[in-house]
């Protein structure tokens, strides 16, 4: 049965695995109800054989007009090569707060885990503010990058977190910085979101952490933690250790949301070495079209979601082979319609 009121946004399949995941997604999504209608658009290499750009006006134009999109995994090369599609997206459309939960889906080496962190997107050292110093005859001798945070983003994506925490029953928020060494790049930060905590006192808790203690802690005692509050660069680096905390990236969604667009993802990479044998785990972008739900108010469908993928998992045991399983990518989205079909 279809959504009586479906909403459209952009869909960039994306690159490598991406096409299968998301085809897996769009499938599962139907047995849901058909929520979302697409604009089929392309980026990253995808973008380049299409049109010749990682990221073509179009794709812009369409997310400029829907304000919504999913999108799969986009291949970045490593040190040369086009710039970053995913961070030209953050920029294009001042989407400040990435939201990576990590959630135990299925028994691993950590047992119910259930950590939220807000990553500040846009300042910090991706500001991208690099350049050599030449030294005698080597014109790259020296290698230098300038980090930016501002008071008012660093506000900006404190108030998001705490509004966060109260939308979704959050008790309390640790503000990961390095503000014993970076001083004033990290410590303006943690003063602005200490700032901010004062309009939430008796709703929301906060303490902080400095980011390396912070990195133990998720190891030794990840249950301490109900909401991480980062910068640009420690956000990036602790969301894929929480997303190890409960199976790793496969099982990771992410959420980059802004004034003007909000952006659901898999946070894993393209994963081109099986790109095409239907083996890939589409787990991901599966739950950041759930998150995607909740940010339309569809918390009804994305409950059903999340819950025919736990009972896949557990009481079906049908899980790719990433998760130690045998099932190919249809058999394992095959049995999550056949769980939304039964109810």
């Amino acid at each position: 049965m279809s959504s009586p009121n479906p909403i459209t946004a952009t869909l960039i399949p994306g690159d490598g695995i991406g096409p299968e995941t998301v085809e897996s997604t769009i499938q599962i999504l139907d047995a849901l109800g058909s929520p979302f209608l697409w604009d089929v658009q392309q980026a990253g290499v995808a973008g380049i054989d299409a049109l010749g750009d990682p990221l073509p006006e179009q794709t812009l134009a369409s997310i400029r007009k829907h304000r919504l999109a999913l999108k799969g995994p986009l291949t970045t090369p490593v040190g040369g090569g086009f710039r970053s599609s995913n961070v030209r997206l953050r920029e294009e459309f001042e989407l400040y707060a990435n939201v990576r939960p990590a959630k135990t889906l299925i028994p691993g080496r950590f047992e119910n885990i259930d950590i939220v962190l807000v990553r500040e997107n846009l300042g910090g050292f991706y500001v991208a503010h690099e350049y050599y110093i030449p030294v005698g005859n080597d014109p790259k001798a020296v290698a230098v990058s300038t980090g930016m945070n501002t008071r008012e983003s660093s506000k900006r994506i404190a108030r998001f977190a705490f509004e966060y925490a109260l939308k979704n029953g959050r008790k309390k928020i640790t503000v990961v910085h390095k503000a014993n060494i970076l001083k004033l790049l990290t410590g303006i930060f943690l003063d602005a979101a200490r700032e901010v905590a004062k309009e939430y006192e008796g709703r929301v808790e906060m303490d902080d952490m400095i980011v390396d203690a912070c990195a133990m802690q998720l190891v030794l005692n990840p249950w301490r933690f109900d909401m991480l509050l980062c910068t640009n660069l420690f956000g990036d680096i602790l969301s894929d250790q929480i997303a190890g905390l409960v199976g790793g990236l496969g099982m990771a969604p992410g959420a980059n949301i802004g004034e003007s667009a909000a952006i659901f993802e898999a946070v894993h990479g393209s994963a081109p070495d099986i790109a095409g044998k239907g083996v890939a785990n589409p787990i991901s972008i599966l739950l950041a079209s759930a998150m995607m739900l909740d940010h339309v108010d569809k918390q009804d469908l994305a409950t059903r979601l999340r819950k025919a993928i736990t009972d896949t998992l557990n009481i079906d045991s049908i899980r790719t082979r990433d998760l130690k399983g045998e099932a190919t990518t249809k058999q394992f989205t095959d049995a999550v319609c056949k769980r939304l079909a039964s109810g």
